[in-house]
């Protein structure tokens, strides 16, 4: 397996710390929950890319067949593992990989996750390709991601952040920017917006087209 290993060790090393910054604002991470359900089915087989410590997945479990939740930080996995198996949740199968494993079959899935991750990819546009050959024609690509490029400043510290190795390389979308990639793998937009007034953070929900 070919993982970036000096954002793999980032990522063991924020492990423990996620869900607190993840969770500080209830109401958002809340909302996008909701959001999630509204397409998923109790036969859907869905990807939660770049899953953490098990925030989504664990929670919509319930909802679904099957999910295999993936991510490259072998500590981040630990803790989702341990959070599935506390709440006897028996349909997550925890893989550390990446979108382009083999075992991931093309046309094999009703809805992929992408939260908080795309903006953190070297090339999002060839993850987002991949996203579309994955899902079964009419499934979902479910996406939040932060769009620094709305927020000058905020992104500027960021940016000295990631330049001094402290913290991994940001893109810094604008929300046009972001769709754009969703537009030229022609997924159709269903739903968009912010996940709250004045968040950066910003929702996509897009469909495969038939």
């Amino acid at each position: 397996m070919n993982t970036p290993y000096k954002a793999e060790q980032f990522w063991d090393r924020t492990a423990k710390y996620y869900d607190g910054v993840e969770k500080k604002d209830e109401l958002t991470y809340s909302n996008f929950i909701e959001k999630v359900r509204k397409y998923l089915r109790v036969n859907d087989i869905v990807i939660d890319f770049g899953c953490g410590t098990g925030l989504v997945c664990n929670e919509i479990a319930d909802q679904v067949k099957m999910i295999y939740a993936i991510d490259i930080s072998s500590k981040m996995l630990e803790i989702a593992s341990n959070k599935a198996v506390g709440r006897q949740i028996q349909n997550i199968e925890f893989l550390q990989t990446t979108l382009f494993d083999e075992r991931l079959k093309p046309g094999s899935f009703d809805a992929i996750l992408v939260v908080n991750i795309l903006h953190l990819l070297e090339d999002p546009q060839k993850d987002i390709h991949r996203i579309y050959e994955l899902l079964k024609p009419g499934g979902f690509i479910i996406s939040a991601t932060p769009c620094m490029g709305e927020r000058p400043v905020l992104n500027s510290l960021f940016s000295v952040g990631s330049t001094i190795g402290i913290m991994p390389k940001i893109k810094s979308f604008k929300i046009s920017e972001l769709e754009r990639l969703f537009i030229q793998e022609k997924f159709e937009p269903i739903e968009t917006g912010r996940l709250k007034k004045k968040s950066p953070q910003y929702f996509t929900i897009a469909e495969k087209l038939k």
